[in-house]
């Protein structure tokens, strides 16, 4: 074994501890910035809400959107167009359950072949990417564990 594996092997715990250290940072970072960004959305909802131009407007468009959304209501219950509704309903789920298979397949498909693309049946080549994001674990799944 050469010095640079033997390196690399003895910097491994010392990379994941950075690598940690980087993660919580981030996660610090990202809660602090959330607790400032709330506090700042508040700010500017009250300077709005106590306008009373903006408080005219903003009643006169509230009444709009349900005068639309009774309308909306009301063509939504035409039977052609409760079935184009029905439809759509269906195919958004088809597609939902699809791209979930899809998911698996391509983990599973790099996973055996340790390639990250593949040629779509169109010729496009397309790269297999995941995007990691990070979950407060409930007290429910805490004590399970």
């Amino acid at each position: 074994m050469d010095n640079n594996e033997k390196t690399g092997v003895d910097n491994h715990p010392m990379i994941i501890l950075d690598l940690e250290k980087l993660i919580k940072n981030h996660i610090s970072s990202i809660d602090r910035i959330k607790i400032e960004l709330k506090k700042h959305r508040e700010m500017l909802e009250d300077v709005f809400i106590n306008d009373p131009t903006y408080k005219l407007h903003a009643e006169k468009a509230k009444e709009a959107n349900k005068l639309k959304s009774s309308t909306k209501q009301q063509i939504a219950r035409q039977p052609n167009v409760a079935n184009l509704l029905s439809k759509v309903k269906g195919m958004r789920e088809e597609v939902k359950g699809l791209e979930g298979a899809l998911s698996d397949y391509l983990r599973e498909y790099q996973r055996l072949s340790g390639v990250n693309e593949i040629e779509g049946e169109d010729g496009e080549v397309r790269e297999i990417v995941y995007v990691a994001k990070l979950v407060k674990r409930s007290s429910r799944q805490v004590s399970k564990n």
